[in-house]
């Protein structure tokens, strides 16, 4: 079995964090991850807190395990929900789209272990400093807000950059995934485009059907121009923005042109004006299974591809 040192920080069974869709990873999904070894997490996306409230209750109803909980920095609601983050002591919170440093102490204070995604080596040493447990270090090929740098990349220099245990995210679907990133000096994943078809997922059976039939140059990443680009798969709805993106409309139309179009895809399965939000990945991923299925699936074959690397060494 693969064990790293980031098992023993989070007290989970495998190496493996469901990554904190918006829309999507809820209480339900987050504690089928748990109970499957891994860590779930749900997305406070741009919720209030009374809504992460009630997922958490839920997660909590459903598993006795670890789970944690992802933050979207740029939402309006960012400061009620770390404060009720802090209140109920959530074992590990995630932070995504921006930078926690204002929260870092009020969560580290808390007891929480907060384990941010960054995309790249500058803001790995911040969040170090102020206290992060881990980083995930979340290269461009993930499904939405996505940086520059690829994960091939990225992951070992953050790795050299900093003395805390690094989570490599972003293109990775399966055991060979997992093993080229402890190859490249992470203790463990971050996986979310996978999770996506997991039997206990809730999104629309439309957005798994989008990530079932993906080949390898079905995604597109928009949103450059207003300096927050998202990897989506490629529908009306992208190909509309991305035209957009390079005409004369103004930055704050384009931006509302995006208003809700997550929520459609992910809730109402709107193909023509929803944004189906998914990684380089999705090519590679053509079945559902369960949580516990594909956890089990992508270790197995990891550890093999990993005994097998010394017939390289001669």
């Amino acid at each position: 079995m693969i064990q790293s040192q980031l098992c023993d920080i989070i007290g989970i069974q495998y190496p493996i964090f469901q990554g904190g869709m918006a829309h999507i990873a809820d209480g339900k999904l987050a504690a089928s991850v748990s109970n499957a070894g891994g860590l779930g997490i749900i997305s406070a996306m741009s919720y209030d807190a009374a809504y992460l409230k009630q997922q958490i209750s839920i997660a909590k109803g459903l598993t006795d395990n670890p789970f944690g909980v992802n933050v979207m920095l740029m939402s309006p609601y960012t400061d009620e929900v770390a404060q009720l983050l802090a209140d109920e002591k959530i074992p590990v919170v995630t932070t995504g789209a921006g930078n926690p440093s204002k929260y870092m102490k009020l969560w580290n204070d808390a007891g929480i272990k907060v384990i941010p995604v960054v995309a790249s080596v500058a803001m790995a040493k911040l969040v170090a400093r102020l206290g992060a447990c881990a980083v995930i270090a979340e290269g461009g090929e993930s499904g939405g807000h996505v940086g520059d740098l690829t994960t091939m990349v990225l992951v070992p220099e953050v790795c050299d950059a900093v003395s805390i245990p690094v989570i490599a995210a972003g293109g990775i679907g399966d055991g060979r995934g997992i093993a080229a990133s402890f190859m490249l000096g992470a203790c463990g994943v971050q996986v979310g485009t996978r999770f996506l078809v997991a039997t206990e997922c809730g999104v629309h059976q439309n957005y798994k059907q989008r990530i079932l039939k993906a080949n390898d140059i079905s995604t597109i990443v928009t949103g450059k121009r207003l300096g927050h680009p998202v990897r989506s798969i490629k529908t009306p709805f992208s190909r509309k923005y991305a035209k957009a993106e390079y005409s004369s409309i103004s930055d704050e139309d384009l931006e509302h042109l995006a208003v809700g179009a997550l929520r459609l895809a992910a809730k109402e399965g709107d193909e023509e004006n929803g944004c189906f939000l998914a990684g380089q990945i999705a090519g590679m991923i053509t079945k559902e299974q369960t949580c516990s299925e594909i956890i089990t699936e992508m270790f197995e074959q990891a550890e093999n591809v990993l005994n097998g690397a010394k017939r390289w060494v001669k």
